[in-house]
């Protein structure tokens, strides 16, 4: 099967397209075909080697833990799925090896949930990872209601952009920071839009007086500092990105249950994903040297199998 892999670590410059082996199928697992996977800033710390102390690289490496496809085949425990049924995973590793970069994903059954029959193949694809975050940020760790004022730093990326929806959904008054040309899209997804800079804080307190309530930092590169100045009394933060004292830095775990969740909000029009740039599997490098760039739009970035 077609994969993207690396044999050491590195940045774009160390991925390889080529043949690897099919994925061997396991009692209680499903062969998946991809039809659209989404790329992380997390696969490309993971490829440099940041992970190392914390996960085993057995290589060749595919990378990538999002997923979009269809069921080809399942193991002889597996009874909720049956092939034919289009499903999305966080494929999340224990130890990196056989990733979502390929045509072909061998998936454990607790990780599967049907795909959102609204979505296609690439914004499904973006809805794991990226939803699994945003929830557990917004819902399990800042407990936003409609009580809040929320600023969301980074409000038009993968993550940002679907941590500022649920927070709309919770009714809270939303503000999201993002660079000047994706004002527009902030707006159409719930917040009021304000521009990444220096004087952030001083554009947050036009719009909230008595600071924010709850902080969630998805930019990093410093912007979590600048923007604690307007966090009022008893405020919770929270980060993807950058740390610090009082911070509470969230990852995503993997939960079907909240995967379910987050498929349904899909379905009923509460979440969207927004695709940015869709590349062939083939032009992975290229993708991943676009979103270290930030030269998209807003959303995620997908590698489509079938395009290669």
């Amino acid at each position: 099967m077609k994969s993207v892999f690396y044999n050491r670590f590195g940045g774009s410059e160390v991925l390889e397209y080529g043949d690897l082996p099919e994925p061997k199928l396991s009692q209680n697992a499903a062969i998946v075909r991809a039809k659209a996977t989404a790329i992380n800033p997390a696969d490309i710390a993971l490829q440099a080697g940041y992970g190392e102390s914390l996960m085993e690289s057995w290589f060749p490496v595919v990378p990538g833990w999002d997923l979009a496809g269809i069921v080809e085949r399942v193991g002889a425990g597996v009874v909720e799925f049956q092939p034919g049924d289009e499903v999305v995973a966080y494929a999340h590793q224990e130890i990196l090896h056989s990733g979502t970069y390929a045509e072909l994903v061998s998936v454990p059954v607790e990780r599967l949930w049907r795909k959102p029959k609204s979505a296609s193949w690439g914004e499904a694809a973006g809805l794991p990872l990226a939803g699994l975050t945003a929830y557990r940020a917004v819902v399990d760790t800042l407990h936003v209601s409609d009580a809040d004022i929320v600023l969301v730093l980074g409000a038009s990326g993968g993550v940002g952009s679907l941590a500022t929806q649920l927070a709309v959904a919770s009714g809270a008054t939303v503000i999201g920071s993002a660079s000047a040309q994706h004002q527009t899209y902030v707006k159409s997804i719930g917040a009021e839009p304000v521009q990444y800079g220096d004087d952030v804080a001083e554009l947050v307190r036009m719009l909230a007086p008595a600071g924010v309530t709850a902080i969630l930092d998805c930019a990093g590169h410093g912007s979590l500092a600048k923007a604690m100045a307007v966090a009022a009394t008893g405020a919770r933060v929270c980060s993807i990105a950058d740390g610090g004292p009082g911070v509470i830095t969230v990852f995503a775990r993997s939960d079907t249950g909240t995967l379910a969740r987050l498929v349904d909000l899909v379905e009923v029009g509460s979440l969207r994903v927004t695709v940015a740039a869709s590349y062939a599997l083939a032009d992975a490098a290229i993708a991943q040297d676009a979103l270290k760039a930030r030269s998209h739009g807003p959303g995620k970035i997908v590698l489509v199998p079938d395009a290669a």
